[in-house]
């Protein structure tokens, strides 16, 4: 597919449960997509679950936490502006694109998790056999999408996302609403997942998921090969 149109949604939520610090996107899962699909010549459009600003968690604007993406994406104006001036998702309509891609970070773990809008948006996209891509946390905006016949979408799908013991090594296990590879699991979908902290990307049908920041690369590209 020549310049295929790819709807990146990001969260709205920048606050990390009752603990008083802030959360958000993970900027590494934004960056890297967002040049891996603009440099394969797609439109991007960037959206949130309100629209405007999207909070960006600030533990991954630390160096620590830099690529050659991220540095590219700071210091972009035009990703900056697209980045403060998301479109709400209840202003998007699947038929304009081709794909679905959602960057992770704690903050997906309260809106994704609980926006209708969202989860209608998926299965617009899941009806149209369109590609449905989430990392890291982002999966948790999977939890409650449904097929046409009513069942949970993941359901008998081999899926992947922040594991278990990914959340317990950064003490949020007891923070997060709910574990998220758990309530996968409960949902029937075949959760996968390797070692902490490494790429790990997995595709069942039009759906891919990835497992961490690092995974957002193989993730991405999984994507444009499906969309070929």
């Amino acid at each position: 597919m020549a310049n295929p149109r790819i709807l990146i949604v990001l969260t709205s939520h920048d606050q990390l449960g009752d603990t008083g610090h802030a959360t958000g996107f993970w900027l590494e899962e934004l960056a890297c997509p967002y040049y891996t699909f603009l440099d394969a010549d797609a439109t991007v459009t960037l959206a949130s679950i309100q629209g405007g600003q999207a909070p960006l968690d600030p533990k991954s604007h630390l160096e620590e936490s830099q690529t050659d993406d991220t540095r590219r994406f700071i210091a972009d104006s035009a990703a900056q502006i697209a980045l403060a001036n998301t479109l709400a998702i209840d202003q998007v309509d699947a038929g304009d694109y081709d794909a679905i891609f959602m960057p992770g970070g704690h903050g997906t773990m309260w809106d994704f998790a609980t926006s209708s809008t969202l989860s209608n948006l998926i299965e617009a996209f899941d009806e149209e056999e369109k590609i449905i891509a989430a990392v890291c946390h982002a999966p948790a905006g999977l939890v409650n999408v449904k097929t046409s016949a009513g069942e949970p979408l993941i359901k008998g799908k081999v899926v992947t996302a922040f594991s278990n013991s990914e959340e317990k090594a950064v003490a949020l296990d007891t923070v997060v609403p709910f574990l998220l590879e758990t309530r996968l699991r409960e949902l029937g979908a075949i959760f996968e997942a390797g070692p902490d902290w490494g790429a790990f990307a997995k595709q069942d049908g039009n759906l891919i998921t990835g497992q961490n920041p690092a995974s957002s690369e193989p993730a991405a590209q999984a994507v444009l090969a499906a969309l070929k």
